[in-house]
């Protein structure tokens, strides 16, 4: 087992902790951030249906060809900002935010504080 081995046991671990505590529903949905090593996903869930109700990621055109992508962070930003608009045209105006097991700063900070700009409650 290498050193990414334990680093990737480890944020599931913490994960799995988070989850615990960590539930969305219809009114509140969850907010769940993945990030690898190039990209960002985001989606807002609702856990009691298991449905997705809203999802971005940086593989996405608009944010591929946006000129506020620049780096990873404003990519970032700007997928926070695509996901409140799609989740607030659904009827979603406050959420719960999963971190999934990352430390909240860098582009996992970024993606909540485009979501908060946007108009999302958390």
């Amino acid at each position: 087992m290498g050193f990414l081995d334990i680093k990737k046991q480890a944020r599931l671990k913490r994960k799995k902790r988070i989850r615990k505590k960590v539930v969305g529903t219809e009114i509140r949905p969850r907010l769940c951030v993945f990030r690898s090593a190039k990209h960002i996903y985001a989606q807002v869930v609702d856990d009691t249906k298991g449905q997705t109700l809203a999802a971005a990621s940086t593989l996405e055109k608009a944010v591929k060809e946006s000129s506020e992508a620049q780096n990873k962070m404003s990519a970032a930003t700007l997928v926070g900002k695509l996901l409140a608009e799609r989740a607030l045209g659904k009827g979603v105006k406050q959420i719960v935010f999963d971190r999934n097991g990352f430390r909240y700063h860098g582009r996992v900070k970024a993606v909540s504080d485009g979501a908060r700009e946007t108009g999302l409650k958390f």
